[in-house]
């Protein structure tokens, strides 16, 4: 009896932290925790409202713990089989490490508690999944990048080290101008001294700004974005499914009601009398 009763209250308390109108206060804690740490490093704000700021601020860690608690009980162990749970709990875990002494590190690691709308946000959840899938592909194109600087750096020493030694003195100088270059970053006055006396250095420049940023940074953001649209359909796919399990488990309990409103109306049938034949 006690097993049933708790089976059931756990069912209780999964269907509210699951609610739409609990997820969204929570969010709302976490947007207000957030200021709270801001204003914390404000000295201005500290001297005139520091009493009231450090209240709500443990409010909402206090709220946070609450929250955890009841996912803890909900879900029992299976609750750290989901790498968002671990994050949030470990997160909540460090806002209940005091702030001085010894543990004044674990104050400045409380800004971790804004990263908590990733993993309360089922939007922002997708975007991390997809950066993180992507990070394969990436690290293929981040190595073409890097040969694509290697060989212009080396290229930019050769031909127009003597002209302009401030950019392209030196390979580390021309790595650093080429980086340059390739994010756009005033990259006109970095490539002039050389064009001023090289005219066709311009064509050199706009080959290497072409090859590296137009194609090899549009790779990355083909590759995010098709991450993205996987990441979404997958999303959808968990959500269809959460949606069917919950229609699933709706109907299960209609069909019981049913078959136990049946087993009444017989044992009713049964204590009437018989009715006389006419």
């Amino acid at each position: 009896m006690t097993g049933t009763g708790t089976t059931g209250s756990r069912a209780v308390v999964r269907r509210l932290v699951e609610t739409g109108a609990f997820q969204w206060t929570i969010i709302a804690v976490i947007l207000v925790n957030s200021a709270v740490i801001g204003l914390e490093v404000s000295p201005r704000w500290m001297a005139s409202y520091g009493d009231a700021t450090t209240t709500v601020g443990w409010a909402t860690v206090g709220i946070f713990v609450v929250e955890i608690s009841l996912r803890l009980y909900a879900y029992g162990l299976g609750f750290f089989r989901g790498p968002w749970n671990v994050f949030d709990f470990l997160v909540v875990l460090i806002s209940l490490v005091p702030g001085g002494g010894s543990y004044a590190v674990f104050r400045v690691l409380r800004v971790l508690r804004v990263l908590r709308l990733l993993s309360t946000v089922r939007s922002m959840r997708v975007v991390v999944g997809a950066l993180v899938s992507t990070v394969p592909g990436m690290a293929s194109i981040g190595a073409l990048l890097a040969m694509l600087l290697y060989i212009g750096a080396v290229m930019a020493t050769q031909l127009f080290g003597d002209v302009d030694p401030q950019h392209f003195g030196s390979l580390g100088t021309s790595l650093l101008s080429m980086f340059q270059i390739t994010t756009g970053d005033d990259w006109a006055n970095v490539v002039r001294p050389a064009t001023d006396v090289y005219p066709w250095a311009w064509a050199f420049f706009i080959l290497f700004i072409v090859m590296a940023t137009y194609i090899v940074l549009n790779l990355f953001i083909a590759v995010a974005v098709e991450a993205l649209d996987r990441e979404t359909a997958e999303s959808r796919e968990e959500l269809a499914e959460e949606i069917g399990e919950e229609i699933d488990e709706s109907s299960a309990a209609i069909l019981a009601a049913l078959e136990e409103l049946k087993v009444q109306v017989a044992s009713l049938e049964a204590r009437l009398p018989p009715r006389p034949i006419s």
